[in-house]
């Protein structure tokens, strides 16, 4: 699964997509404040399903902009708006593949796009285009109000994560899109090595034992690339290989799941009390080969 390799295509309609992306999302800036949600948390408590009870909203193929089709999973919670980040799948998966990580995640506080490609062979570039696309659609329903997670999104707030080409993906739409407050790839592969134009705080999450998107041939590449002055971190998930974010590998949800919340908290909320957890704190669960985090 995931091992075919293809050229990598233009990148023009990424610019195209992230000069769209940055036309929308034109709220307020929240001057800085942080929102928590959720209680204090502790190395416990993010490696565990989260305190709010989820709801699901499905967009059919048929109605999607640009993508496959999705399942958004929010918090059910009238009295708190959370940031919104989409999940793109890896080549030949589908958003079924990732639907334990995106509940998790959701149960933290986020409103999470599980998102199917226009078809399961899209490269790392189509699939960039695609999760910028799947955000924009959701943020234009929650302008409407006629959705139900309309009243609990903050469409200022947006992040992107995804695995494998998706992962690859993940990173070249942070490049292209510098309003994004976070970016999560996962065991990313592509063809494309560098990303130091990344502006986006970024946190590669890398599987150890990893033979299709080696870590040594991509994520630490990519890590390496990235500009110094940038919120970065790579981690290394012990002694599991590719599929370690999907449901292919469930016993290992919960430890990719943590890093994705606790940096998603820090960056995408802006909530400082993740701040020990994203620099060390997780570190000492010893579920990690590999633990570094700098810039910031």
């Amino acid at each position: 699964m995931f091992t075919k390799q293809h050229k990598f295509s233009r990148q023009v309609s990424l610019a195209l997509a992230a000069a769209a992306l940055v036309a929308t999302f034109s709220s307020p800036v929240h001057a800085g404040s942080a929102f928590e949600r959720g209680p204090d948390p502790t190395v416990e408590s993010v490696s565990q399903k989260g305190p709010f009870d989820i709801d699901a909203y499905v967009i059919a193929r048929a109605n999607a902009k640009g993508y496959g089709g999705a399942t958004v999973y929010y918090p059910k919670s009238g009295t708190q708006t959370f940031g919104v980040v989409s999940i793109t799948p890896g080549f030949l998966a589908s958003q079924a593949n990732y639907k334990p990580l995106a509940q998790f995640v959701a149960s933290h506080g986020f409103v999470v796009i599980n998102l199917d490609p226009v078809t399961i062979f899209d490269q790392p570039d189509a699939r960039a285009n695609e999760m910028a696309a799947a955000l924009k659609q959701v943020v234009g329903m929650v302008n409407t109000g006629k959705v139900p997670f309309a009243v609990v999104t903050d469409v200022s707030r947006r992040a992107v994560s995804g695995h494998s080409m998706g992962g690859g993906g993940t990173l070249m739409a942070a490049t292209a899109d510098p309003s994004l407050k976070a970016a999560v790839p996962l065991a990313p592969w592509s063809l494309v090595k560098s990303f130091a134009r990344d502006a986006v705080p970024t946190m590669i999450v890398a599987c150890q034992k990893d033979t299709i998107a080696t870590p040594s041939q991509h994520a630490d590449l990519f890590y390496a690339s990235l500009p110094a002055n940038l919120p970065r971190g790579e981690v290394e998930v012990k002694g599991v290989d590719h599929m370690c974010s999907t449901n292919y590998a469930p016993a290992y949800v919960n430890e990719v799941g943590m890093v994705v919340v606790s940096w998603l908290k820090r960056f995408l909320d802006e909530d400082m009390r993740y701040d020990s957890l994203v620099k060390d704190g997780l570190n000492t669960t010893g579920d990690f080969s590999r633990f570094d985090v700098q810039g910031f």
